[in-house]
């Protein structure tokens, strides 16, 4: 499983995405699991970051992704681009 960091900023998109895709391609099977329940400060640059990541596991041979432990407000701000349903909430 791979986890997000308590603060996912622009100032931190670029690591952590590194962070992920490198966790990501050393998942075993082929499904990927986000936990978000740490994250509590973020801006819309965490949305940009989850949706790259899920982009690149797509491309690299897995067959699914979720996340878990939105919050409500993250998962507001999904709603609002029209992005939900790329990220699917396995709470």
């Amino acid at each position: 499983m791979l986890v997000l960091p308590a603060e996912l900023t622009h100032a931190q998109a670029a690591p952590c995405l590194n962070m992920l895709l490198k966790a990501a391609r050393a998942e075993p099977g082929d499904s990927v699991l986000v936990d978000a329940t740490a994250l509590t400060r973020f801006d819309s640059s965490a949305l940009a970051v989850l949706l790259e990541c899920r982009r690149e596991c797509l491309l690299d041979g897995k067959k699914s992704f979720a996340v878990r432990g939105l919050t409500p407000r993250l998962r507001e701000l999904a709603g609002l681009y029209g992005i939900s349903d790329l990220l699917p909430d396995r709470s």
